[in-house]
């Protein structure tokens, strides 16, 4: 059997590794951080994730979904606060069982870690930092930063391994090693990147005195203001992290907002019903980080047999469809379908792989930024929300024939591009049907009057 190294350790890097493990690979897996088991999750950096159906089927394969969605919560809706404190509740879809569920990336991380090594043929191996690799030859130099950290300034010396199997893939995220070394050495290789003009920082609601959630917990909490956004997911200590999405420099953005009373004023202005729940609210505000919005497309997703890229490394997107996990976990189900098709041609595999992705992956970046417009801006206006009632009469009257898009997304498995191009056409469809039915009403009246 082939070896595989993996590098990149996070929530596909370790789902990867059991696929791979579970069809008798022998997988290395390389993580430049430390065991997020031990307690090494770095706050202030989108701890919380939305696991949906696409996410759930990658899980169910490894028989590991139901032990991950009891740290679950489900959130049956949108509950959307509009500047004067009123409640606006949206659910996702007319089935009240259909949900996505907020989950926190350690009880996740950890989950597929184990399931990994589960297979005695699957090793992990943390605090090893990936800084190239030699495409033709599938080798791998790495850093072993639990050693790296340890040296003093006046004696850099490195602890650098070379590792190297038939095959390293890169799960590494949207700053990848594994791309970027593509990106160096591939004459061919497209990369493209795109940044919002929007930054994120994520706060805090802590649970009420008796551990009991502050809020509706079963519900995505949604603060929209037009240019800019706060949303919170509930998590099972009765706590929300909330995020931030603001823009980056402006009059009234990130850059402009400095000193304590800056920050109070804003977030009484504009957010007067989550301040009172917030008491830590001036200090996560100064010390978490304020992060980047990134989208990222590359081609192609392989080099020969020896160097593919999996989830964010292939495709980062920003997250305001709550699918960059989902799609990562459905990169591996595909891969290793694509495998299992072409055991003896793992270039043919990872070709397939790509065709099959690719497309959908773009589908999914322009999706996630267009819901972020819809998410900041639309969601409080009552014509959106009386299309998202007609939506819902539409699926409820027409059940299998009319699916919105949300519901295809999230819901199903349907591929995203295809998904995107279906609801273009229902969209047409209703608009067309609409516009005929006010021009005979208005006909009608006429008539009439005269």
């Amino acid at each position: 059997m082939a070896k595989f190294i993996l590098i990149g350790s996070g929530l596909a890097g370790g789902l990867l590794a059991a696929y791979l493990g579970r069809r008798g690979y022998d997988v290395d897996l390389y993580e430049r951080r430390a065991d997020p088991r031990e307690g090494n999750i770095i706050g202030g950096r989108s701890i919380n994730l939305a696991l949906s159906t696409r996410g759930i089927h990658a899980l169910e394969q490894l028989g590991i979904a139901d032990e991950v969605l009891q740290h679950a919560i489900p959130m049956r809706g949108r509950m959307i606060h509009d500047k004067p404190g009123n409640l606006h509740f949206a659910p996702y879809d007319v089935d009240p069982n259909k949900h996505i569920n907020s989950i926190g990336r350690a009880a996740l991380n950890t989950a597929v870690i184990e399931a990994a090594q589960r297979y005695p043929n699957v090793r992990v191996h943390f605090s090893h930092r990936c800084t190239d690799v030699d495409l033709d030859s599938g080798t791998a130099e790495l850093v072993d930063s639990s050693v790296e950290a340890g040296v003093s300034p006046a004696d850099p010396v490195r602890q650098v391994i070379e590792v190297s199997a038939d095959t390293i893939i890169g799960v590494d995220g949207a700053f990848s090693a594994v791309r970027q070394s593509m990106h160096k050495k591939l004459a061919d290789f497209e990369y493209d990147e795109s940044y919002l003009a929007h930054g994120y920082k994520e706060l805090t609601i802590p649970p009420a005195l008796d551990g009991s959630w502050r809020m509706e917990k079963e519900a995505l909490h949604i603060w929209p203001r037009k240019s800019f956004m706060m949303i919170a997911l509930p998590n099972p200590d009765g706590s929300f992290t909330c995020t931030l999405f603001w823009e980056f420099e402006g009059p009234r953005s990130f850059a402009s907002t400095k000193t304590d009373d800056d920050v109070r004023r804003f977030f009484d202005e504009e957010f007067p019903d989550a301040v009172p729940l917030m008491p830590a609210l001036l200090e996560d505000f100064k010390n978490n980080p304020t992060g980047s919005l990134v989208t990222i497309r590359c081609a192609p997703w392989y080099h020969k047999d020896k160097v593919a890229l999996v989830g964010d490394a292939a495709h980062a997107v920003v997250p305001f469809y709550g699918q960059g996990m989902n799609a990562a976990f459905e990169d591996c189900v595909v891969l290793d379908e694509c495998l299992a098709e072409f055991p003896d041609n793992r270039e043919r595999a990872f070709a397939e792989y790509f065709a099959r992705r690719k497309e959908n992956a773009d589908a999914l970046a322009d999706l996630a930024v267009e819901n972020f417009i819809e998410m900041r801006d639309k969601t409080a206006s009552r014509t959106f929300r009386a299309k998202k009632k007609l939506d819902h009469a539409l699926e409820a009257a027409l059940p299998g024939i009319y699916l919105p898009l949300y519901t295809m997304v999230t819901f199903t498995r349907i591929p995203y591009a295809e998904a995107a191009q279906r609801a273009r056409r229902q969209d047409s469809i209703i608009y067309t049907g609409l516009t005929l039915i006010s021009a005979i009403i208005v006909a009608l009246l006429i008539h009439f009057i005269a």
